[in-house]
């Protein structure tokens, strides 16, 4: 017969996801920021007249800095404190 592999709880608690407590208030905070710039960004695109500063060349700037700078800032940003602790964890398993 095969054998069965017993695993212990205590080993399955130990792997804990890297992903955990990602996203914070800050990560939110600021993606709530890039989603209002994408919205004042089309509605600026939306004033008339249709070849105003407003429509040419002031939403595209905005929307590019909402979709380029913003958002991605929300995704990546993480605290300081966050980063030393992955490190501090890393070295002290080696």
């Amino acid at each position: 017969m095969a054998k069965r592999i017993k695993r212990n709880k205590k080993a399955l608690k130990k792997q804990e996801s890297p992903f955990k407590d990602y996203w914070g208030k800050m990560n939110f905070n600021i993606l709530f920021v890039g989603i209002g710039l994408l919205i004042i960004g089309f509605y600026l695109m939306a004033q008339p007249p249709y070849d105003s500063f407003l429509s040419l060349t002031l939403s595209p700037i905005v929307l590019v800095i909402a979709y380029f700078v913003v958002i991605p800032l929300s995704i990546f940003y993480k605290k300081k404190s966050q980063l030393e602790e992955k490190k501090e964890n890393v070295s002290g398993e080696n």
